[in-house]
């Protein structure tokens, strides 16, 4: 019998404090408790990392050859275990190929359908295309020819230029003799002695034979046959007596405009293939273009001067004088101040004089514009610096050749039910739902193409149902994978493993609830019970208070965070928890413990950031008031416009007026009172690094210090040690055989990329001499080692250090490891991570901070803390935008801005906006429904 529950004894991974713990299998069970408590360690470090391990254990010996030794959690024993998968918060693909279409497979499936029954157009006049089989040709032959002979031909070139020495090898190896060239017929060795002009187009073809299709049509056929065959699918039939001439193929072709399709393939519709992609962008949808801007950020300097900045950094010395020939032919001067230059002399640097010709050194050269040289420079460079030195200058745009489509004109212009591919992937997934309900009724099929789109929609719609049933109706089919939150990103892959219809499975959730609004908190548990009803096992890491309510078991760690951590406070089920009197997430659920309403102190400021007719994506032209001085929440369902409003706009438009950044905003009329502040900081989800070599000590600054420290000792002075020997990302003192990373990185082929502790260094990252200097007792590795909480206490006499200690402690990262990797760290972590060192700089007491979900991963004890972060920036003037799911947030508020009522389309629009009590009141607000209940 197989057994009921997962039992694990002695678990020491990381924190953990050897707990036994019994997890009962096909339930809910929800892992939760403080920050750095122990959660991540016991789902993901010891749960799963043990499930993978079996997994590759079961292979064969030549297999593990190429996956390398996974380390064994540290558990005494663990029973019950079955096959584990683990849906976490990080990015699905860094690639922005990927979009929901292509990771879901659902783009698979479009591509199936179009080739199956999509209906070609000519992309020059959109007349539909046609082809005939060879029966169709013949009955079209005996309709329009009268008695007599008429005249086979195969088309070899139309409308073309071609290579005359190419086409005569054709056409003896076809054993022909009579060739027509423009309607003039030759015999071959005539054909050989033509003039053919290489610029000009021809059309060629082969007489393959002349006869009488009513007298012997067995021959016809063979003929039409053959003809077929050499002409590549398409035939000329030229009636004797009446010269009419009628062009038949079997591809897709418009005689109009000479052009033509080969049949369908999926392949045909693909971004990510030669055969579908955009010539132009290689099926990125957008380019990089040099933006002539960018390239004079100073106008006041002459040219001569440096006012076209790459000319001075990366071109060489020819170059700028053979622009100066350019300028004393097109009367103007380098000396003169680019502020000054007419504007036709400044088309003349960027845009070029076309097929004007200048002599320089000798020699007779066209001068096609400095974007251009640029542009080539780019796409000829050989080093990395040269190429990362002209994108500073370089601007991503959409794509002009497919206007972001990513295909070939020729594709998207064939269509299902009028909507071509990219239409139908521009959809939402509930758009989507509704097209497929409707696609096998549609008019233009016949009934096999019916039958065929009937069967590709039903599983289409299967895999759209699983996306909705997740909260993530919203998402367009072509969003890109980069542009997905963690939340988004792991209820993908939620819905993705809904549909594979696994069984005896154990899957390990982190926080799938990170970015979703309350209202459909009740979707995500749906989503949970049907895994489980499936026959699995769902483990959640989770503090959302309706999924902890809906909890088969609940297990609460701590009590603290860090080594205060580690210990099994509670489990049991949620009626349990609110009871017990030691754990601190059933005191904050029962009541005796809640996130306050703090008082404020807010300096007086009526003054406010306007945004008038924002209507980037879903936005419908929205007006909005910001004001400052104040805790302003945006917030509102999945999809609702949020982000685009707060980051894709308002970041964009002040990052690019006040520090010159190259990214523009989004579609809006204008933004007014950008004078009141004169800082912004923008703090994402985005991690702070994407190797083992970054962490939080690196990455707040506070580790060059702490490196100063141990070069400044008696010993390491001794021993001729400079800072550059305690980096451990230069040769010097760090482990040579982990390049410093202290892990090595195995590709695991198809399973996700794991890191194994270096052999050599044992983890420490240094070299064994840079380990015997110590500061206190400590060597560098061990200060990494230290958690944010017991370096304060360590460092409390260096204020350098213990600043930004102090800070990282405030915003509740105390439990973190110095040296902790950033690949390890979560999206909330990380956010918490930069804001911290922002705020160890400076505040000039007019900063705009804004926030994206900075609770993500927070008890509701760490809230509190973070909390009282953010009232202090604003208490001594900043102004604080965040947008936020919490409640706890939310009703600490000054302001509210509500977004809705929907996602997608169905959203971007104001619901409301005012005090948390003003929301409360307004009926089609959800945010308010859910602030009534705890105000």
């Amino acid at each position: 019998m197989p057994l009921e529950k997962i039992s694990i004894k002695g678990a020491r991974v990381n924190n953990l404090k050897g707990i036994n713990v019994e997890i009962p299998k096909n339930k809910l069970t929800v892992i939760t408790g403080l920050s750095g408590s122990g959660k991540s360690s016991l789902a993901f470090d010891t749960i799963y990392a043990e499930g993978q391990r079996r997994y590759i254990e079961s292979l064969s010996s030549y297999a593990r050859r190429f996956l390398g030794a996974i380390e064994k959690p540290e558990i005494e024993s663990i029973s019950g275990l079955s096959p584990t998968i683990a849906i976490d918060q990080k990015t699905i693909s860094n690639n922005p190929r990927s979009t929901v279409g292509t990771i879901t497979e659902i783009y698979d499936h479009l591509r199936l359908l179009f080739s199956k029954v999509g209906q070609p157009h000519c992309p020059k006049c959109n007349k539909k295309l046609e082809k005939q089989n060879l029966n169709q040709i013949i009955e079209q032959v005996f309709a329009i020819s009268k008695k007599g002979d008429v005249y086979i031909l195969a088309p070899l070139v139309r409308g073309a230029v071609f290579n005359k020495k190419e086409v005569i090898d054709k056409i003896k190896a076809t054993g022909n003799i009579k060739v027509r060239l423009n309607k003039k017929c030759y015999m071959l060795k005539e054909f050989e002695a033509c003039k053919i002009d290489p610029k000009k187009e021809y059309n060629v073809e082969i007489l393959i034979d002349q006869i009488d299709p009513r007298v012997d049509k067995k021959q016809f056929i063979q003929s039409l046959e053959i003809a077929l065959g050499i002409g590549n699918g398409q035939v000329i039939v030229v009636d004797k007596n009446t010269k009419k001439e009628q062009f038949f193929s079997q591809n897709f072709i418009c005689q109009k405009c000479n052009f033509s399709l080969p049949d369908l393939e999926p392949r045909f519709f693909s971004f990510n293939s030669p055969a579908g992609a955009c010539p132009d962008c290689q099926g990125l949808g957008n380019k990089l273009n040099i933006v002539s801007e960018l390239l004079v950020p100073n106008t006041k300097l002459n040219i001569l001067e440096g006012a076209i900045r790459p000319l001075t950094r990366i071109s060489s010395k020819k170059q700028v004088e053979f622009l100066r020939v350019v300028a004393q032919n097109n009367n103007f001067s380098l000396e003169t101040p680019f502020e000054k230059l007419n504007k036709k002399a400044k088309q003349v640097i960027f845009d070029g004089t076309g097929n004007k010709i200048y002599d320089f050194e000798g020699k007779e050269l066209k001068f096609e514009g400095l974007v251009a040289q640029f542009e080539q420079k780019y796409c000829e460079a050989k080093s990395d610096y040269m190429r990362k030195e002209i994108e500073k200058y370089m601007r991503v745009s959409i794509c002009p050749t497919c206007e972001g489509k990513r295909l070939k004109p020729e594709i998207l212009a064939i269509t299902a039910l009028n909507k071509n591919i990219a239409q139908m992937s521009s959809m939402s997934v509930d758009e989507a739902l509704s097209f497929m309900s409707n696609l096998s009724v549609g008019s233009d099929l016949d009934e096999t193409e019916k039958q065929i789109s009937q069967a590709i929609a039903k599983e289409v719609k299967k895999k759209l149902t699983f996306l909705s049933k997740v909260g993530l109706n919203y998402l367009t089919l072509d969003r890109t994978s980069t542009t997905l939150s963690g939340g988004e990103a792991q209820r993908i892959k939620l819905a993705t493993q809904l549909g594979a219809v696994l069984s005896g499975v154990i899957y390990v959730l982190d926080e799938p609830t990170a970015g979703l609004h309350s209202r459909d908190v009740d979707k995500l548990i749906d989503t949970m019970d049907e895994l489980i009803n499936q026959g699995n096992t769902v483990v959640v890491v989770e503090h959302d208070k309706k999924v902890i309510q809906a909890a088969d078991t609940v297990i609460d760690l701590g009590p603290g965070a860090g080594k205060y951590g580690g210990e099994m406070v509670f489990q049991g089920n949620f009626d349990q928890l609110i009871k017990d009197k030691n754990s601190l997430t059933g005191r904050y659920f029962n009541g005796e413990l809640n996130v306050e309403i703090t008082e404020r102190k807010r300096k007086k400021n009526k003054k406010t950031i306007s945004i008038r007719g924002a209507k980037a994506f879903n936005l419908k032209n929205v007006d909005i008031d910001i004001p400052l001085s104040k805790l302003v929440c945006l917030t509102g369902v999945s999809g609702s416009g949020k982000s685009t409003l707060m980051i894709k706009i308002l970041a964009r438009a002040l990052a690019h007026k006040m520090y010159g950044a190259k990214e523009l905003p989004g579609k809006h009329k204008s933004i007014t009172g950008m004078k009141n502040i004169d800082k912004v900081v923008s703090i994402d989800q985005s991690p702070i690094g994407r190797s083992p070599h970054s962490n939080p000590a690196t990455y707040t600054g506070l580790f060059t210090y702490v490196r100063e420290l141990f070069a400044g000792l008696r010993e390491s002075v001794a021993r001729g040690y400079t800072l550059g020997h305690f980096s451990f990302n230069v040769t010097g003192g760090r482990c040579e055989a982990c390049k410093g990373e202290g892990v090595k990185k195995v590709e695991m082929q198809f399973l996700p990329t794991i890191y194994i502790k270096c052999e050599q260094c044992k983890g420490t990252r240094y070299n064994k001499e840079i380990l015997d200097i110590r500061y206190r007792d400590k060597n560098i590795a061990q200060i990494l080692d230290m958690s944010v909480k017991d370096a304060r206490d360590f460092f409390s006499d260096i204020d350098a250090i213990s600043n930004k200690l102090d800070i990282l402690y405030e915003v509740g990262l105390g439990y973190i490891k110095l040296g902790q990797s950033a690949t390890t760290l979560s999206g909330g972590e990380a956010q918490r991570i930069k804001l911290a060192t922002e705020l160890s700089r400076r505040s000039t007491g007019k900063t705009l901070y804004l926030l994206d979900e900075p609770t993500t991963g927070l008890h509701f004890a760490d809230i509190q803390q973070l909390l009282d972060v953010l009232n202090k920036l604003v208490e001594v003037g900043n102004t604080v935008l965040v947008i936020e799911h919490n409640i706890d947030i939310i009703k600490n508020a000054d302001w509210i801005i509500d977004m809705g009522p929907e996602g997608g389309e169905a959203g971007g629009s104001i619901i409301a906006a005012g005090t948390p009590a003003q929301i409360a009141k307004k009926n089609k607000s959800y945010t308010g429904k859910y602030l009534k209940e705890v105000l």
